[in-house]
């Protein structure tokens, strides 16, 4: 059942991104041969409108072939009023970008949703002391709960670090433990710590951990929920470019990089965990697609905007020889991360 939720999962983000590419081409007149979800021969085509709605045999992407648009045959551009190449560079340019801004607003709603059903925030409950740490030499006990510091009142775990700052000075920290509240000094001390990259960093902490079995369902009103739904939007999107940075600089291993097969296996785990772990999980892969589409090789959306860029420019469409070279390069390039992200993928299943 894991499986098949998360199919349907990837298959609704791909929905969704061609979607995006389809109401913008039909916005300015462009004619929609085929929209597809997967690749290859397709398994059930139904004709709506003017449009082929297709489902084919490998799930592993999909596209919206417009009147006069080929990739891998320059020569089969069309120039009639309802064609893709008979609009401007500007235009083109939105058709372009509005399948990324497809994937980031399903993610912003996404989160939206999230934070009107709950969200999952850790208290501030103690769950982990590090040995001979700050919090250990000033009498902090595990299942401590943290009401104060410096006098402001403490809730959720994620306030204990606005409040401590990055500084080594000592902060006046106010504990419950067994119903009797007790005060304490404490001051942090450069501790190395790893980030969510793996990557050892040092910084001034207290040497303590969240409780994971102390949550609390925090529901979001309306403004709170949107910026709640822009702020994980926005730190979603920096994860995965940075993530590509450290992946393109050496200082991920590319053993890390993943594929379908992993992305399916995690998503199945994840619908395991509940609704609001899967709505979270389905809005990272979302805007991973998002960010992955404006990549700018020639085989992807951001391709296609460095083109009519070009376009937009000089007043002059780029070599149709050119383009085609790029996009076989292009292709190639994708080809080949898919090709170890599988490797990778099988690997770690195979342990």
């Amino acid at each position: 059942m894991g499986t098949l939720i998360a199919l349907l999962v990837f298959s609704f983000l791909i929905f969704f991104h061609e979607l995006g590419h389809f109401l913008a081409a039909r916005f300015f007149g462009v004619h929609v041969e085929v929209f597809s979800i997967g690749f290859g021969k397709r398994i059930v085509t139904k004709q709506f409108g003017a449009t082929q709605w297709s489902f084919s045999l490998i799930p592993l992407g999909g596209y919206v072939r417009m009147k006069g648009q080929d990739d891998a045959d320059p020569s089969k551009k069309s120039y009639d009023y309802d064609s893709y190449n008979a609009k401007t560079p500007f235009e083109r340019i939105i058709i372009s970008l509005a399948g990324p801004f497809a994937n980031f607003l399903l993610a912003f709603l996404l989160y939206f949703a999230v934070a009107n059903i709950g969200v999952p925030t850790p208290l501030s409950n103690i769950g982990q002391l590090i040995k001979n740490s700050p919090a250990v030499q000033a009498g902090m006990q595990l299942e401590d709960t943290i009401t104060n510091i410096d006098g402001k009142e403490i809730k959720y775990w994620h306030e204990i670090g606005k409040a401590l700052g990055q500084s080594e000075q000592a902060h006046q920290i106010t504990v419950l433990r067994h119903n009797q509240f007790i005060d304490l000094s404490v001051s942090p001390k450069v501790l190395e710590t790893k980030n969510i990259f793996g990557e050892t960093e040092k910084r001034y902490l207290l040497g303590i951990s969240a409780n994971p079995n102390a949550l609390e369902n925090v529901s979001y009103g309306l403004s709170d929920g949107l910026y709640f739904a822009y702020e994980q939007t926005q730190q979603a999107s920096l994860y995965i470019l940075k993530s590509l940075q450290k992946l393109l600089s050496g200082l991920i291993p590319m053993e890390n990089l993943g594929g379908v097969i992993g992305m399916v296996d995690s998503t199945s785990k994840v619908t395991h965990l509940g609704l609001v772990a899967l709505l979270m999980f389905t809005a990272l892969i979302s805007v991973n697609l998002g960010v992955i589409n404006l990549l700018p090789i020639p085989a992807l959306d951001g391709g296609h905007v460095l083109f009519h860029l070009y376009e937009l420019i000089t007043k002059k469409p780029a070599s149709d020889g050119i383009m085609l070279k790029l996009t076989i390069l292009g292709w190639g390039i994708l080809l080949c991360v898919m090709l170890l992200g599988l490797y990778n993928d099988i690997n770690r299943l195979l342990g």
